[in-house]
């Protein structure tokens, strides 16, 4: 096949892939606030497509995160190093889902977080000064970046309360009542680092649940 048409080919499913990430995001967006269609492209303007590999990093700790992703396929997880240096786990955001260092973001200020794609991940990411242009010039938008930090601060909230209030097996059967595709598609690994417990204690929790 001629190298033009090659090209002619790539650009083309690139286009589309780009179609879909757009409708995708569109059906999110809509689910929450009222936004015209012009308002709509302009928002799509400022995202840029991305995939990322499995186990690559988006943010590590030391480096100030200035971007939000909006993942459209596969997962990205956020966690740190405790004092024993065992990951711990704090989020898992799956499609459909904003995700960011959400403190690093706000404030500038270097990240204490990892944000890793523990598959391969496509999202769309928007860096910070065009997301905060997005608030100055589309009103509804704002709304949108109410919804995720009040949903945000609600899991966060839960997800202490749940360390203090429950054991082990109560927070392993809320795991899978709530979100069970955690369960189904991540590693022990990765579930135990999220739960606070070892892979084996997890082990022996699935037998029990």
């Amino acid at each position: 096949m001629p190298a033009n048409w090659q090209k002619k080919l790539h650009q083309k499913a690139k286009y589309a892939n780009l179609q879909a990430m757009h409708k995708q995001f569109s059906h999110y967006i809509k689910d929450r606030i009222e936004i015209s269609d012009e308002d709509l492209k302009t928002v799509f303007s400022f995202f840029r497509p991305l995939k990322v590999k499995k186990s690559e990093f988006l943010v590590s700790p030391g480096k100030i995160n200035s971007k939000i992703y909006f993942v459209i396929s596969g997962c990205l997880r956020i966690f740190f190093l405790n004092e024993n240096g065992n990951e711990a786990t704090r989020l898992f955001a799956f499609e459909n889902q904003f995700v960011t260092a959400l403190v690093s973001f706000v404030t500038a200020s270097e990240s204490l977080e990892f944000v890793q794609a523990v598959e391969e991940t496509e999202v769309l990411s928007i860096n910070k000064g065009d997301f905060y242009h997005l608030l100055d010039i589309i009103p509804q938008w704002e709304k949108l970046y109410r919804h995720y930090l009040e949903y945000a601060y609600v899991t966060n909230t839960n997800r202490l309360m749940s360390f203090i209030t429950s054991d082990a097996l109560e927070r392993y059967q809320e795991l899978l009542n709530k979100n069970p595709i955690v369960v189904k598609r991540l590693s022990n690994k990765m579930i135990a680092s999220y739960l606070n417990i070892s892979p084996e204690t997890l082990s022996r929790l699935k037998s029990k649940a």
